[in-house]
């Protein structure tokens, strides 16, 4: 009869215990938000979030709005297809989210495989630009005739020196597993041959 009573005894606090479990697991979400909404930890995704019951958006408040950064997009591709920045410039506060977008075509009569590769002026500035969403990321293979549009989502860092009034990010494109064609060579007649002739 005893051993009955501890057996009742364990599972009763067996099941305190996983019910204790469960609340702890939903009570989680909430303390994540508030942890997260007063550290400032998730304050880029908070700053797209529409507040219910309210008008307008939460302010991202890691945005320095007393600074404007002039960015330019720059294109160059190593071979026959078009890679340009749908615009040249824009100007972003340090800290804000920003989203551009460079077009590509493939031009050629081929299939073929490609990827970018991003740099920076002044070079300073590569350590602050960060890069959430990047086409440089990864390689893309193009049918003949293909058009693409790619996204690039950054920011910039508030700790960039406030010296630095533009940056410049510039891709180069450039065919992945591409011939490059060899060198010329220069034809040179041996001395002793041309000797003989004279």
């Amino acid at each position: 009869m005893g051993f009955k009573r501890e057996n009742s005894r364990m599972l009763g606090k067996l099941a305190v215990i996983t019910v204790g479990m469960f609340a702890f697991g939903y009570a989680l979400v909430p303390i994540y938000k508030t942890i997260c909404e007063m550290t400032g930890i998730n304050i880029l995704a908070l700053g797209e979030q529409v507040l219910t019951g309210q008008k307008g958006q939460v302010s991202n408040t890691q945005v320095d709005t007393s600074r404007t950064i002039t960015v330019e997009f720059d294109a160059n591709a190593r071979g026959p297809w078009e890679f340009k920045p749908a615009q040249r410039s824009l100007q972003v506060h340090p800290g804000e989210l920003t989203t551009v977008v460079y077009e590509f075509q493939n031009v050629q009569n081929r299939r073929m495989s490609a990827q970018a590769i991003p740099s920076y002026a002044p070079m300073q500035a590569s350590a602050h630009f960060n890069k959430l969403e990047c086409f440089c990321f990864n390689q893309y293979t193009l049918e003949p005739g293909e058009k693409k549009s790619w996204p690039v989502v950054f920011v910039i860092d508030p700790k960039l020196s406030k010296d630095v009034s533009t940056i410049t990010l510039s891709y180069t494109f450039f065919e992945v597993g591409g011939k490059t064609p060899a060198a010329p060579v220069a034809s040179v007649k041996p001395a002793s041959a041309e000797s003989a002739g004279s």
